[in-house]
């Protein structure tokens, strides 16, 4: 199994309905913004294009991100990370 290049996890208060609903932004955003296809798979969520593959684990009381970017998109680990993290604060509104 790959290492990913940006891991991501954040504590959230939300019960498991609106834990899966934030999710399902955080997912929405990426898909919008990378032209990423998505998929539930239980309480993970898989997405995947050309270059970027990761998924959103929910659990009880955080959400965990891993991406795996592939090699032209590295450089912009840290622009993407950034990003990613912002709407995942706002989400699940609560601190990492």
């Amino acid at each position: 199994m790959t290492v990913p290049d940006i891991s991501i996890s954040h504590s959230h208060k939300l019960s498991h309905k609106k834990a899966r609903a934030a999710a399902q932004k955080v997912a929405d955003q990426l898909a919008a913004e990378y032209d990423l296809v998505t998929q539930w798979e239980g309480n993970v969520l898989t997405f995947k294009r050309s270059g970027v593959s990761g998924t959103l684990e929910l659990h009880d009381k955080a959400a965990h991100l891993d991406i795996t970017l592939g090699f032209l998109l590295k450089a912009f680990a840290p622009k993407i990370s950034e990003q990613v993290e912002k709407n995942m604060r706002k989400v699940f509104g609560g601190k990492a």
